[in-house]
């Protein structure tokens, strides 16, 4: 599904949601097709539900959203180094 046909099913709710497919552009991330996950009481709701799909599936790409957004404007991060276990240990 496209942005436009989610904000007409969906009106005015909390939503967890997949790209399926998505490119990114300088450091805005488009996402060209998209699947509803699933649909939350409110914004604290959607962010556990987002926590736990990204924690069982890190590999998958999904965002929690509010259908009243006009857009998506999600934007890339990039990080520098390594961290957590990978980082190297000096004395």
């Amino acid at each position: 599904m496209q942005w436009r046909e989610i904000q007409e099913k969906y009106p005015d709710q909390w939503l967890i949601i997949e790209a399926l497919t998505a490119h990114t552009e300088d450091t805005q991330r488009r996402l060209d097709q998209i699947a509803v996950i699933d649909t939350c009481e409110d914004g604290s709701a959607a962010l556990q539900a987002y926590r736990e799909l990204h924690r069982q599936y890190p590999q998958r790409e999904f965002y929690y959203v509010h259908t009243a957004r006009e857009t998506l404007d999600i934007r890339e991060r990039y990080w520098l180094g390594i961290r957590g276990k990978y980082a190297a240990h000096t004395a």
